[in-house]
């Protein structure tokens, strides 16, 4: 048959044999990264799903339950307390932050990276430990208790303090974005705004704001859905407040109703989706800012202008660190309100009385964990999706489970995962409560930032690499080895640091499946504020912070060393 081909023909006949066990090596270990997204992501929320279907007998009652929840006033007051809460952070928080964006951006004011820096440090902590220090500073026995009720506010428990609590926790999220945001402009029509003799307001109101709305939408999605999903804040400083987060904890832990639980799960899910949805439309519609005959915007000095945005970025520098300060403070206290001499008495009552030292042991253990198996997940699902062919079904499918974590709650893909793994008849039973699990489920809800980071990496490097590979017949996994990888390092290093600090610092994915044995320190710090001992709390919170900046760092000394190894040839 060989005899009559073209000699083309019979020359490629060959190439495409080898090639095709290499293209089955690549479904394959697609499929097997999809599988592990398909167990440890889709089949918990179905669980779910199928939850709130059942009574508490086990019977299939179809949307009768949703039919409850909606005849329930209280779980209703919990709905509207969380959107109007989520708003209310939303409306307050936006403006701020992008106030120092554009301070950042589009000032030549003094000391930037200073003051940047200080506003990603709430990064680094549990987000409770603002609601700790909140408390210190308005609680009953607060040092500024008498100065907010003379504004007319009663107490900071309840809605106040979950509104504080929260801006300061977001404000550094959507700082970030809208930072990109302001830096994608053309310096083009700003000059000719001022050809035209254009004033300052006009311009900002005619050239920034249409340039940065994407950003300012994508930011307002993020707030909203980051306060509606928020679990640490509304348990220490709510009080009698309700919340949809707090709800499921009280229905699942304290009623042990798994019915209603996965209800209100279902509930908290569908804003997440909603944003996320409206999130993907906006980016479609987005246009580019810069072309490629755009001219970079640069700032011009301004000594007015420049002072006013040095003092706001100061002002908000201040409120942060201030917040961040007492919580340091209130460590140290031998006794609040009566001896404020200092000591180690609430380090050594959390690390050894309460035994949170083993915490801080698997929080460490699950940080690396995460880093380790999350970074290396993450970016061969990134890989195989971008630089090999084939099986388009498998792809499109593994791309939705690539970017579904990101709409899901990391409260709703915890319970997901009681309802799953606690299974008696699910192979994975043994999985449940162990350390290994509470790593896969921080992985899971964390995956979407890791593989978008990842994606970005690998859709720098052009395609002719692997075209050249091919050609050569080389497999794929060593031009992936060989080539990819180096490249990619840095990215690599920054998507461990991500998985990293969010292990050290999670407490919603986590919080329902920890045991004795695998408590984390983020949860011992709940467990401390339930029993009263709010300084021991702050202590611990205080040691996070400590540890995810020294992790911070190494993982920035590790950036600089991999990236004088690996990136000589971009200069």
């Amino acid at each position: 048959m060989s005899a009559v081909l073209p000699p083309r023909a019979r020359a490629a006949q060959p190439v495409r044999q080898r090639a095709h066990w290499v293209d089955r090596l690549a479904h394959v270990a697609l499929a097997l990264i999809a599988l592990v997204l398909l167990v440890f992501l889709a089949l918990p929320l179905l669980a779910i799903l199928r939850q709130a279907m059942m009574d508490g007998q086990g019977e299939f009652v179809a949307l009768d339950n949703f039919s409850a929840y909606a005849r329930t006033p209280a779980l209703l007051e919990s709905l509207w307390n969380s959107i109007w809460v989520s708003a209310v952070v939303t409306l307050v928080a936006v403006p701020l932050a992008f106030g120092f964006a554009y301070a950042l951006r589009r000032s030549c004011m003094p000391l930037k990276p200073l003051f940047r820096g200080i506003t990603l440090i709430p990064l680094l902590a549990p987000s409770l430990l603002s609601a700790i220090s909140l408390i210190y500073w308005f609680g009953n026995q607060g040092v500024l208790k008498d100065w907010m009720q003379g504004l007319g506010i009663d107490q900071i428990y309840g809605a106040p303090g979950i509104i504080v609590a929260e801006c300061f926790a977001v404000f550094p999220h959507a700082m970030m974005i809208l930072v990109t945001a302001l830096s994608l402009s053309d310096a083009r029509l700003y000059e000719a705004a001022d050809a035209m003799g254009t004033t300052a307001a006009r311009k900002f109101f005619t050239i920034t704001l249409p340039g940065a709305k994407y950003g300012l939408i994508s930011a307002a999605l993020v707030t909203f859905t980051l306060v509606m999903t928020d679990f640490g804040i509304p348990k220490v400083i709510g009080g009698n407040f309700n919340v949809l987060a707090t709800d499921v904890f009280k229905l699942v832990i304290g009623q042990q109703d798994f019915a209603r639980g996965a209800v209100v799960a279902m509930v908290l899910l569908l804003p997440a989706v909603l944003t996320f949805a409206v999130d993907g439309y906006v980016s479609r519609r987005q246009t580019a800012m810069l072309t490629a005959r755009a001219v970079p915007y640069r700032p011009r000095p301004s000594r007015g202008f420049d002072l006013v945005m040095t003092a706001y970025c100061s002002v908000v520098a201040i409120l942060v660190l201030g917040m961040l300060g007492m919580a340091v403070f209130a460590s140290f206290v031998t006794l609040w309100p009566y001896n404020l001499s200092p000591s180690f008495r609430n380090y050594t009552m959390g690390l050894v009385d309460a035994e949170v030292g083993v915490g801080f042991v698997n929080s460490l253990k699950m940080a690396a964990g995460t880093a380790l198996f999350g970074t290396a997940l993450v970016f061969c699902g990134a890989y195989l999706l971008e630089k090999t062919r084939g099986m388009d079904g498998l792809r499109s499918v593994m791309r939705l489970l690539a970017m579904l974590p990101m709409a899901v709650p990391g409260l709703v893909l915890g319970l997901g995962y009681i309802f799953f793994f606690n299974a008696p008849a699910n192979p994975l039973n043994g999985l449940y409560h162990t350390l290994a699990l509470l790593t896969l489920c921080t992985i899971v809800h964390f995956y979407t930032t890791g593989h978008l980071t990842a994606v970005t990496a690998l859709k720098s490097l052009d395609g002719e690499f692997e075209a050249v590979s091919a050609s050569l017949k080389v497999p794929f996994f060593k031009t992936f080895w060989r080539v990819t990888l180096p490249i990619c390092t840095p990215a690599l290093v920054d998507i461990a640091r991500y998985f990293f600090i969010n292990a050290m610092t999670t407490i919603s994915a986590v919080v329902f499946l920890y045991s004795p044995e695998t408590k984390v320190a983020s949860i011992a710090i709940l467990n401390l504020d339930e029993a009263g001992e709010i300084a021991a709390a702050a202590a611990m919170a205080v040691l996070i912070g400590i540890v995810s900046t020294l992790a911070t760092l190494l993982f920035m000394a590790l950036g600089w060393w991999v990236e004088r190894r690996t990136q000589a040839w971009r200069k």
